[in-house]
């Protein structure tokens, strides 16, 4: 099934552009010009990623990414945004509107179906079915669930997407910088002693079911993760 991105963009040159380049890369793309138009797409049919200009009439790309990651339908689905604002202070203010990536004008189609890619991988997993299981824990991915045992486990968006990580990759240590490429993408900025904090929230988010061993930090080397404690 062909995967559905909503592009919000007022300049139909490169919207055009960006649809032709999905359509060859096999998604389908749907048309939004501005924030309301975004939002009726949306109530329409929840897309599986939106791109979204920051530089929008009306309501700013910003203030509409802030508005998704509130409202029922739309706050799980994945946002790049689309920006020529390259400055460190604008990705940190996109990032804590919960954009998940960036991608900085002028770009090449290539990349951004490479970041689209990413991304959609990232929050829905690899293997299709995004069903994993390992060590008395289950990700349901189409419902973006964790269960421990039978109990469902209430867990953030970054420690989802780390723990989803290291379930379909066990028993291989990586370094704070190679778990910054995979879990967040090469070109978010993050620090790597942010990775350390979302590992202690995992840990925790796992405490109750003794199951936070099964991260574990080796030495001088990076982290693991391990059904075998």
């Amino acid at each position: 099934m062909h995967k559905r991105i909503l592009i919000v963009e007022d300049e139909a040159s490169i919207r055009d552009m960006v649809a032709f380049a999905l359509r060859k890369a096999g998604m389908d793309a749907i048309h939004a010009a501005d924030a309301r138009a975004a939002q009726l797409a949306i109530a329409e049919q929840v897309p599986d990623l939106i791109l979204l200009d920051w530089m929008l009439p009306g309501t700013s790309g910003l203030d509409l990414a802030r508005r998704l990651r509130k409202e029922e339908l739309s706050r799980e689905v994945p946002i790049i945004m689309l920006t020529a604002r390259g400055e460190e202070m604008d990705r940190v203010n996109g990032l804590e509107a919960g954009v998940d990536d960036y991608v900085v004008k002028p770009f090449s189609t290539r990349e951004l179906v490479a970041r689209i890619k990413a991304v959609l991988r990232r929050s829905q997993g690899d293997d299709g079915s995004g069903m994993v299981e390992l060590g008395g824990l289950r990700i349901d991915g189409p419902a973006h669930r964790v269960f421990a045992g039978e109990d469902p486990v209430t867990i953030g968006p970054t420690e989802y997407r780390l723990l989803y990580f290291f379930m379909t990759h066990p028993e291989r240590v990586y370094s704070r910088a190679q778990l910054l490429d995979h879990v967040w993408g090469g070109s978010v900025y993050v620090e790597e002693r942010t990775v350390d904090v979302h590992i202690r929230r995992l840990r925790k988010t796992l405490e109750p079911w003794k199951l936070d061993d099964m991260v574990q930090t080796v030495r001088g080397a990076g982290y693991r993760f391990s059904a075998s404690v």
